[in-house]
């Protein structure tokens, strides 16, 4: 019998599925009337359409209707009707809305068509007139006029009020240390492409598969848009085939297809293709300027750190990019800024750890900078600067095993080997470096809701309207449940991704395992007291008087902690109150009181080794090491591969990954995978992740702090440090490629 329990390494048990072609994703649900379409995108960065003419379109044998903004009718009126959960503040995009252009690629056309290889001929055929007007997708340019953002996006916080007198701290400090680090938009490029397939059911109610990390989120969208009642419109999102943050919010593949569907009244599909993924959101331009002050010791005296990130011209995207800079190191002297410029491009969209992974890149780069200006080894300067409290806030960290992330990643890389001198280490005609970076995230916790149901055969069923994005949620949360009723992993199903189920937070923001996860904890606590209670009117029970404390759940029953009478099956429990199942659900809710005292984080420390090949200016990763402080780890085997995929893209926006725009079009050019470099398995090394203990008994009831976002933080700042250490050349704007090295 292989336990359930937490801790231990368990395959997904969702993976037969996944690798025999079983699980069934956005694209691949069909229905018996069921037709295609395909999106027609503007061919001009800003202006207006003049004309339309879809005649030879429509005449072909098959095409059904095309729809523009001359036929679509109209729908909600008010921002807030189109504005989902996630949404920055701005005006959200109404696709096929009217004649004006925001954006190339912005979908102009839908065609609707018997086939998809014919709804895609026909989209060629479709004539647009445009006439364009001036448009600008050069962060320079616009840098200057960047503002504070609107207020509304969830999870946004402004950078706190300056500490002490940054400015002139700076000047007056014996060592200083300053520069500008940009990266370019980055796209989420996952392998699911995303895609909608709305069914019509008889009753004319819509069942809706959505690429999507909240399908509640998806749900009522829709709703708002189209006017209907929620028991109108289901979405069942069981699998999706990576999200990185590109599903949070609907995109307008949804709103197109329920569009069709409702005014042809039959099952519709629109699948967005590779080049058009590049039209939807992607990770934000960023350009900061960092500036350290320091003591001849190494003791920081002066932080400033200022940010300007892209936003469209309808709506004020915007993430937390230089709140980290006052979390992590002590200063006494802190001033922090962001704001950001609109461009004639999409909105963009949270990305793997949106603002950390931006913010961290510059902070810890100018951190080795200034280790290098002092002549101090780089992880020496930051346990100098080691941050005891929370120092914006003014309050203790719920946890912190920073430090413990240094001395054993440190120690598994061999760090003490490392020369002090860029250009010092060396293998033939390799420059060999060593780099370090540290990471942090936000640990965080939504209300979520669970509901289950235990039968008298031993099987439990378990469900929340939660979303796999391929953290290994399926297993986690079937862990959490076997373990709370002394179950084997076999006997727990785990159900998600189906609006019908109780609500819960979306995917995203390292927050499932926290908030989802309390839930079934919290509904497998109330099986426990009504299995208990049921226990206690046994004839000669042992359990009269007792609480949970007394009990525990083992091996499919209950007994005594004391073990002085043996486990009673919980069959035998329920047979004797004449049940043949228990249900209950259950809702958990952030202790807002206590959790609001404290400030918490997870954590990491990543030690990476680069050859660059001094000839030719390449550069290889060939290990990296991170060790990660994420609270209780509930799956060592899953949790090992969300870091590994952190570190993969780390490597990826460190060296390759760069979504080009040509100016003159206001376009994304790279816009396949041929010419969008993602990491392959040549450009992977061996990464030795490591588990710091960490436990924390305030962050939420599981003592979580989430994994997804952490592996990715400090990865690209570790490689471009290492680089500068193999080099002696400081390269601060990503990708590091080899024409910056030569």
């Amino acid at each position: 019998m292989t336990t359930g329990k937490t801790g231990e390494p368990h395959d997904r048990v969702d993976g037969r599925a996944k690798v025999t072609g079983q699980a069934r994703y956005a694209g691949e649900f069909t229905a018996p009337d069921l037709v295609h379409g395909f999106v027609v995108g503007s061919a001009i960065a800003r202006g207006k359409i003049v004309r339309i003419d879809a005649a030879e379109a429509l005449a072909l044998p098959g095409v059904l209707q095309v729809y523009t903004h001359e036929n679509t009718p109209r729908l909600a009126w008010r921002d807030r009707s189109w504005r989902d959960m996630v949404a920055p503040g701005g005006s959200p995009l109404r696709p096929l809305h009217d004649a004006e252009i925001r954006f190339s690629g912005q979908p102009v056309a839908l065609v609707i068509a018997e086939s998809f290889e014919l709804a895609r001929e026909a989209a060629g055929l479709v004539k647009v007139d445009y006439e364009a007007a001036p448009h600008e997708t050069r962060l320079a340019e616009v840098e200057s006029e960047a503002h504070e953002p609107a207020r509304g996006k969830k999870g946004y916080t402004p950078p706190p009020k300056p500490r002490g007198r940054a400015d002139e701290a700076l000047a007056a400090a014996p060592v200083r240390v300053e520069a500008t680090y940009e990266h370019p938009p980055l796209h989420h490029n996952p392998m699911e492409p995303h895609a909608t397939t709305v069914i019509v059911e008889a009753d004319g109610s819509l069942t809706i598969h959505d690429k999507t990390q909240g399908v509640s989120n998806s749900r009522d969208y829709v709703c708002k848009v189209f006017g209907l009642a929620s028991d109108q419109v289901r979405v069942v999102t069981p699998f999706v085939g990576g999200g990185f943050g590109s599903g949070l919010r609907p995109q307008y593949q949804l709103f197109l297809a329920v569009l069709a569907a409702r005014e042809l009244r039959r099952s519709v599909r629109v699948v967005l293709s590779r080049q058009q993924m590049f039209t939807i959101g992607y990770r934000p331009w960023t350009r900061q300027r960092v500036a350290l002050g320091a003591e001849r010791d190494g003791r920081l005296c002066a932080l400033i750190h200022e940010a300007v990130g892209n936003t469209s011209r309808f709506e004020d995207y915007c993430e937390n990019v230089v709140p980290w800079s006052g979390v992590l190191y002590e200063c006494p002297n802190t001033r922090l800024e962001y704001g950001v410029a609109a461009l004639d491009l999409y909105t963009p969209i949270d990305a793997r750890a949106p603002g950390a992974v931006t913010g961290l890149w510059a902070l810890e780069s100018a951190i080795d900078e200034l280790a290098d200006a002092l002549d101090i080894d780089p992880l020496a300067l930051r346990l100098k600067n080691y941050a005891e409290e929370d120092q914006d806030h003014r309050r203790p960290f719920s946890s912190k095993a920073l430090r413990d992330c240094y001395r054993e990643g440190a120690a598994r890389f061999g760090w003490h080997r490392r020369t002090l001198a860029a250009r010092s280490m060396r293998e033939g005609a390799l420059q060999i470096g060593w780099g370090m970076a540290t990471g942090i995230w936000e640990a965080q916790q939504a209300p979520s809701q669970a509901k289950a149901l235990l039968t008298v055969d031993g099987r439990l069923h378990v469900a929340s309207a939660s979303g796999e994005i391929g953290p290994g949620t399926y297993t986690i949360m079937s862990q959490i449940a076997a373990e709370q009723l002394g179950l084997p992993l076999a006997a727990v199903r785990f159900e998600l991704g189906d609006t019908a189920l109780p609500p819960a937070m979306i995917q995203g923001g390292s927050a499932t395992a926290s908030s989802v996860g309390s839930a079934v904890l919290a509904v497998c606590r109330a099986l426990q007291h009504t299995l208990l209670k049921l226990a206690q009117a046994l004839p000669d029970s042992p359990f009269g008087g007792r609480t949970l404390a007394d009990v525990e759940f083992v091996d499919r029953g209950l007994r005594l902690r004391s073990g002085v009478a043996p486990a009673v099956p919980l069959a035998a429990i329920m047979r004797h109150a004449g049940l043949g199942s228990i249900a209950e659900q259950a809702t958990a809710i952030p202790d807002l009181a206590r959790q609001s005292r404290y400030t918490s984080n997870a954590h990491s420390a990543v030690f990476v080794e680069v050859a660059v090949d001094e000839a030719l200016g390449t550069v290889t990763v060939r290990r990296v090491v991170s060790a990660v402080a994420g609270g209780r780890i509930l799956n060592p085997k899953t949790a090992r591969s969300q870091i590994l995929g952190g570190v993969v893209w780390g490597i990826g926006m460190a060296l390759e990954e760069h979504s080009m725009l040509d100016h003159g079009l206001g376009r994304f050019v790279n816009h396949n995978l041929g010419e969008y470099h993602v990491p392959v398995h040549a450009d992977v090394p061996a990464i030795d992740v490591v588990f710091v203990e960490e436990r924390d008994d305030v962050v939420n009831p599981l003592g979580v702090k989430g994994l997804g976002e952490i592996g990715i933080v400090g990865v690209a700042a570790a490689i471009a440090n290492a680089v500068f250490h193999a080099t002696g050349r400081r390269i601060r704007e990503l990708p590091i490629t080899l024409d910056k090295l030569l």
